[in-house]
């Protein structure tokens, strides 16, 4: 949480937000199948209040849990529900998937595509490398999904903050920057 607030609270990245107009967004926290709980609600940023208003709520959370299973299926599906409950209608709908390690519990990815509506939806991911299986793989095969859809890397925990700038940035400027390549991150037209 502290890498993601980190990440939003980049004056580049409150740039990049307050210039574009601005963003919907929510977060939620997963894990394993029944374990998704709301970090911070929909949200409309517009200004720089707005955006570090928001990041000072994603750094207040607590951890929700104390097992960490991988339970990618469920995560995609209730992306997919909150999704088709946000209170704006937006021209691009982006999920983010962040993780260290491949699906070890419940339905995978495929399954979740199959079960939920993700219809010109975006999926995203960025991917802390390290673990066996490999997650970039598996996350560039079997997560990532749509419209320039691509894999940011975190080398390891301590890199996931700039990782998560860079993956943000990348997301905000548009889908002309999707179909761009370069070290860190893996693209899929």
């Amino acid at each position: 949480m502290q890498g993601l607030a980190g990440a939003l609270r980049d004056p580049e990245i409150v740039q990049a937000i307050v210039g574009s107009g601005g963003i919907q967004i929510m977060a939620f926290e997963w894990s394993g199948r029944f374990q998704q709980v709301e970090v911070a609600p929909w949200s409309y940023l517009s200004t720089e209040a707005d955006v570090l208003a928001f990041a000072g709520v994603i750094a207040d959370h607590q951890c929700g849990f104390d097992d960490f299973p991988t339970a990618l299926g469920y995560a995609l599906g209730h992306a997919a529900a909150q999704l088709a409950g946000a209170p704006l209608t937006c021209l691009r709908q982006v999920v983010d998937m962040s993780g260290d390690g491949i699906t070890n519990e419940g339905f995978g990815p495929g399954s979740a595509y199959d079960a939920f509506d993700f219809d010109g939806v975006t999926v995203n991911g960025l991917v802390i490398e390290g673990e066996y299986p490999d997650p970039v793989i598996y996350y560039r095969e079997q997560v990532i999904r749509g419209p320039g859809a691509f894999v940011e890397i975190a080398r390891d925990f301590a890199d996931y903050q700039e990782a998560m700038r860079r993956k943000l940035l990348r997301e905000i400027n548009g889908a002309a920057l999707s179909f761009l390549s370069g070290e860190g991150f893996l693209s899929r037209p």
